[in-house]
């Protein structure tokens, strides 16, 4: 008999300071106007939840950030590495963000999600999350501005 020996699953840790140039590098391929440095140290210093996933081998395939107030929690970013996606990590993300804000008493999630990111709308629609309204002008683009889809779901 032959042993196989794999590497272990993926892991889910909180984001630290330390993660972040891996955490830019994959923002920066993963987006045309991607978050700043200041951005996720202004997370992690006010307290949001905020995660990562790592392989087997310790590189990074995802990370989540959300603000959690009372009994509600807005997810502010859920990315998967480009070459990651389609294989389920931003579904199991999503579930791990979720199964955390449960564990603060939150009841729903609140998001907001670019019009021309329709992959992003299936898996959130897939979840459960609805659509109840528009940001005008949310997000820099190309052209200028791009408004938002707001998403919500119970927990």
């Amino acid at each position: 008999m032959i042993a196989v020996l794999r590497e272990p699953a993926e892991t889910i840790a909180p984001m630290r300071p330390p993660d972040l140039p891996e955490v830019l590098a994959v923002e920066e391929v993963a987006y045309e106007f991607p978050w700043t440095h200041g951005n996720f140290i202004d997370s992690l210093r006010a307290g949001h939840s905020a995660w990562t996933m790592r392989d087997g081998g310790g590189s990074l395939i995802a990370y989540t950030v959300a603000m959690i107030a009372l009994d509600e929690a807005h997810l502010l970013n859920l990315t998967v590495a480009p070459r990651c996606q389609r294989f389920g990590f931003g579904w199991r993300m999503l579930e791990a963000m979720a199964e955390n804000a449960r564990g603060y008493g939150v009841r729903t999630m609140l998001l907001e999600v670019r019009p021309s990111n329709a992959a992003a709308q299936q898996m959130y629609e897939r979840y459960g999350f609805v659509r109840i309204g528009t940001r005008r002008g949310y997000y820099p683009a190309r052209d200028g501005r791009e408004d938002a889809i707001v998403m919500r779901v119970s927990l």
